[in-house]
């Protein structure tokens, strides 16, 4: 009784089921056993739960044919039927072994079986804890800081590490001091379970917003993005659910004082809570306060934004070293350019110069046809084979006549061009696909081939700043270029046999250089 009452003891101290703790002990005393008959016996230990009282038992299978690396274990079916004549192959014959007399080093191996079976408990269920915890905010004590690397005592044996680039700028943490942190990561590593805290990433910052707003808690207010640079500045995107709500109202709160208790924990953080808005557009203008955006132009297809300020609002826009710009771009997830009305002004008319000349060089077209084509929104010759005559002939000034007739040039010259790509293909030797690579113009394509890239391979060993050299950055971001270059290498990957060697058209995949 004796035993079991130490492992309830040691069941509660730990805070784990007692049954783990038995079973601890259950293959300490195994293990001695096995050292004292020898580890090639199958030696069981077994203690009652209601009499705790210890059996030491060996189990030998009754075989056909013994195995000589188990011959301890195993018994043949006529050794084993002289002990019990009704046995057949497959059973166990069990062996009660008398009670094991404890030395001082049998001892102690089995208390550091108990020890480190206890210790493994102790971590799995603090990895079960924590696992569930991951994205809440949780509160502990500084116990050390080593080189701006800081471990938070979480209670209940249970510690945490701060990195210092999970820390907000600039924060002084000292020994004893009280730290309010996000848990965003539990990992079971060889030392335990490693929890990892953070106060710069921005969940924490909406996970203080809803604790600190009922709205938000309740679900009456929603948090709908946030970008940060920790210790600076923020911007939060808020959405009120109830029509009698206002969002920005309830984050402020009464003489500031909700959205003050959360710029104190994050060390004097600026924080500006934007309304959020369907209309994307306008979520644009809002993200960009307090500058005063006077258009927007959107570009879905690249996701990028091009908006137009005031000159005097250029520089609040911006915001020191582009933070508000490059915040605002956090929030809504798009590229913004700002630029000015004068530079604004000055891009539409080198568009349009740009694409009045295309037009007249390609359609044969006097002024007026070509302003009335780029006033409609057409960007390239194909747009115009594929627009349906009756929708060109709507065009004011047009007919039918007019619109056939601007179709046929425009098909005419893209045959020409077409003509042109053939003869300077076979001049140039482009590959064929090369030609058919997704996603290239016919103009890219021999902007590539006269830099020396006239297959998918060369262009799959191109870095994307080269790939961008080559064509302009105006026809391509960095982004973009990375992109088409990956799916370039792509067929490398596909190829490659189980050794890493390349496959029978001798290409080889080298290292990414992007």
């Amino acid at each position: 009784m004796e035993l079991l009452q130490v492992a309830d003891v040691v069941a509660r101290e730990k805070n784990i089921e007692k049954e783990i703790v038995l079973s601890a002990m259950e293959e300490a005393i195994q293990k001695a056993g096995r050292s004292k008959y020898g580890f090639d016996h199958d030696i069981r230990a077994i203690i009652d739960r209601k009499s705790g009282i210890i059996e030491l038992k060996r189990y030998r299978e009754v075989v056909e044919a013994i195995d000589p690396e188990g011959e301890a274990r195993q018994l043949t079916l006529k050794e084993a039927k002289r002990i019990k004549p009704d046995v057949a192959v497959g059973e166990f014959l069990v062996d009660t072994l008398p009670p094991l007399d404890f030395g001082r080093i049998a001892a102690q191996t089995a208390k550091q079986v108990i020890v480190q079976k206890v210790r493994d408990a102790e971590r799995s269920k603090q990895f079960i804890e924590f696992k569930d915890k991951i994205g809440e905010i949780t509160v502990g004590i500084i116990k050390r800081v080593e080189y701006g690397n800081t471990t938070v005592d979480l209670g209940g044996k249970a510690e945490a590490l701060l990195r210092r680039d999970e820390s907000l700028p600039r924060e002084n943490l000292k020994v004893g001091d009280r730290v309010r942190a996000l848990i965003y990561d539990v990992r079971e590593e060889v030392r335990g379970p490693q929890i990892f805290l953070s106060r710069a990433k921005p969940e924490f910052m909406a996970k203080l917003f809803m604790q600190e707003v009922p709205e938000i808690y309740d679900g009456q207010i929603e948090i709908k993005a946030v970008a940060r640079d920790p210790g600076s500045r923020a911007k939060i995107a808020v959405a009120s659910r109830d029509g009698s709500i206002d969002p920005v109202g309830a984050c402020v709160g009464m003489r500031g004082s909700r959205v003050q208790a959360v710029v104190g924990e994050l060390g004097g953080e600026k924080i500006d809570i934007v309304p959020w808005s369907e209309d994307f557009a306008t979520f644009v203008v809002n993200s960009l306060q307090p500058a005063e955006v006077s258009k927007v132009v959107l570009d879905e297809e690249k996701h990028r934004l091009d908006v137009v300020v005031p000159e005097d609002q250029l520089s609040l826009a911006i915001g020191r070293r582009g933070q508000n710009v490059r915040l605002a771009a956090q929030l809504t997830g798009w590229d913004i350019d700002i630029l000015t009305e004068a530079e604004e002004q000055a891009r539409r008319a080198e568009e349009f110069a740009k694409r009045s000349a295309l037009f007249t060089e390609a359609l044969d077209i006097d002024e007026v046809i070509t302003h009335l084509l780029v006033a409609e929104g057409f960007v390239t010759i194909e747009e115009i084979i594929e627009t349906p005559i009756s929708e060109l002939a709507k065009i004011e000034g047009f007919d039918e006549d007019v619109a056939a007739e601007l179709q046929s040039r425009a098909t005419a010259w893209i045959d020409a061009k077409k003509a042109e790509l053939e003869s300077k293909r076979q001049e140039l030797g482009i590959q064929d696909d090369l030609m058919s690579f997704d996603g290239l113009k016919p103009d890219q394509i021999l902007k590539l081939a006269e830099a020396g890239v006239k297959s998918k391979d060369d262009l799959a060993d191109l870095a994307g700043d080269e790939l961008v050299e080559i064509l302009g950055s105006n026809a391509m971001s960095l982004a973009e270029a990375n992109a088409m270059i990956m799916e370039a290498r792509a067929h490398w990957f596909e190829n490659e046999n189980d050794n890493g060697t390349a496959d029978s058209t001798g290409a080889s995949a080298p290292a990414a250089a992007s």
